[in-house]
């Protein structure tokens, strides 16, 4: 079986790499805007139209991935600029908050949508500290505003569930269903 990940995302295949090295990156073009006001079923949603964006193929799966950050009952998406990053690490600061990455593989005889759920927990950041950060990291392209890997990292007092989720891609889950789909992988090792 051949492999799509219907990204292009750098994390997503940095990530992806960490199962197999051996799959192909057609970033899926689509309308993000979605009705879905539910965290769960928006991220879930999402990944589905990117993989099937990409249309079924002949012994293939197709990965399609979204993630986003929920914080103080509001969806955080990609900051449009830095007054909009500030306002989001406002709302991060001194709380916890979830991330959510819904996963859809897809291939002609199976579908399988799940999606992952991890906790952050932010101390408390100080006007100075967020005008520095704001400086020198790199917060656009980031839901929420940051990106856990890292100038953030010195935010995050600990989280609860899995890291890689955070940063977009929810490794461990992702290689079980593609176990679970009988994918055999490359250079990593062949999967069951």
């Amino acid at each position: 079986m051949k492999l799509i990940l219907a990204s292009a995302s750098p994390r997503r295949i940095e990530l992806l790499r960490l199962i197999t090295s051996e799959f192909m990156v057609i970033a899926a073009d689509i309308n993000e805007k979605i009705e879905q006001s539910n965290c769960v079923d928006r991220v879930q949603q999402l990944a589905l139209r990117k993989a099937e964006a990409i249309g079924l193929r002949p012994d293939t799966i197709i990965i399609g991935a979204d993630t986003l950050v929920y914080a103080q009952g509001e969806i955080l998406g990609k900051p449009k600029d830095s007054q909009d990053a500030a306002r989001m690490l406002r709302l991060l600061s001194g709380r916890m908050h979830q991330v959510y990455t819904g996963v859809a593989l897809l291939s002609e005889t199976s579908r399988h949508i799940f999606y992952e759920e991890t906790k952050v927990y932010f101390s408390s950041i100080s006007e100075h500290e967020l005008q520095e950060y704001l400086t020198f990291a790199k917060y656009r392209d980031k839901a929420g505003g940051y990106a856990i890997q890292s100038e953030a990292a010195k935010f995050i007092t600990r989280i609860e569930g899995c890291y890689y989720n955070v940063m977009g891609f929810p490794v461990s889950r992702v290689y079980q269903a593609l176990k679970g789909m009988h994918f055999e992988g490359g250079n990593k090792g062949i999967l069951d």
